[in-house]
């Protein structure tokens, strides 16, 4: 008998809404998903979907207004106690989107690396170093950058730099928020490879925010698909790209270029139009699993197509 995997994080029905109470704007509305102890989990979606978002509800930067965040079997989200919030501090870490602004100007590496240690109370001087010759190893850099300022690295050295913050707090879940969105492209691979191996050989969870599908599909185990605040589809990467149900799905796809001047050049984009793809007026969609472990924003009678064209190709 398969070894039940472990949930360490769960996302019940959360929902993220800022401006005034009066008139609030739904950022997430109702979103639902599992990230189980040493996988990595990809987010998908257009600028605007709110996968930033869930990310940052995830770690306690954004306040929810309604669902659960359970990390490790506890409620995370709304008021904790003071020892649990500290905990979650230390064991949830975040790589940002852009390392230019990410980091301190003013502070050495070696500080920006321990800023973590400090802000959990007494830290030896000499595990400290130790610690952070570690972290910079860890990520590829030499330890004697510890003592140089950022603006003395490239773009992709500074985005080790980030990673090494994070590594340094020996996190179980790291949140990865479009972490190669602002490199360069021959950067991109080395930081996405290091992501990869740190996950093997640390064991780290991962909850990768990008855009781009391609990169997700190489990178994550699960792809949860957002749109407008709702996950539109949730599946295994090779699932995901094999059987893409929903019409937005379909329409991410079709946006990814191939190295093939031929398929280029005849390539059609889908363009997803909610109003034209879906008639709701009989049937209100909710997340439905269409395939084990496949689920879909369908109403009934797109659960039945689905199923039908999963019959049809086989």
């Amino acid at each position: 008998m398969a070894k039940e995997r472990k949930k360490l994080v769960e996302v019940k029905d959360l929902t993220v809404q800022f401006g005034s109470k009066r008139k609030p704007f739904t950022a997430v509305d109702k979103v639902s998903f599992d990230i189980y102890q040493g996988e990595t989990f990809g987010l998908v979606g257009e600028s605007g979907s709110g996968k930033t978002t869930i990310g940052r509800a995830i770690i306690r930067i954004h306040p929810t207004a309604g669902g659960e965040v359970i990390f490790d079997g506890q409620k995370i989200n709304g008021r904790i106690p003071r020892a649990l919030d500290k905990e979650v501090t230390r064991r949830i870490q975040m790589i940002f989107q852009d390392p230019m602004s990410s980091l301190n100007e003013r502070a050495k590496v070696d500080y920006i690396v321990s800023e973590g240690l400090y802000a959990q109370g007494k830290v030896n001087e000499m595990e400290r170093q130790h610690r952070v010759a570690k972290a910079l190893s860890d990520v590829g850099l030499l330890p004697e950058f510890a003592s140089r300022f950022p603006h003395e690295f490239s773009g992709g050295q500074r985005q080790r730099i980030g990673v090494a913050r994070a590594l340094i707090m020996e996190p179980s879940l790291i949140i990865a928020d479009e972490p190669i969105s602002a490199l360069d492209v021959s950067i991109r691979a080395q930081v996405i490879n290091l992501l990869n191996d740190l996950r093997h050989n640390l064991g780290i969870t991962i909850l990768f925010i990008a855009h781009d599908l391609s990169v997700v599909k190489y990178f994550s185990d699960r792809i949860g698909v957002m749109y407008y605040g709702k996950m539109v589809e949730l599946a295994d990467s090779e699932e995901l790209f094999k059987h893409p149900f929903h019409p937005y799905t379909r329409s991410l796809l079709s946006a990814i270029p191939q190295p093939d001047p031929n398929y280029e050049k005849n390539r059609k984009r889908i363009v997803y139009n909610p109003i034209a793809d879906h008639d709701y007026r009989n049937s209100q969609p909710s997340f439905r699993e269409v395939l084990p472990g496949h689920f879909v924003l369908c109403n009934d009678e797109e659960l039945a197509a689905y199923r039908a064209q999963v019959e049809a190709e086989e």
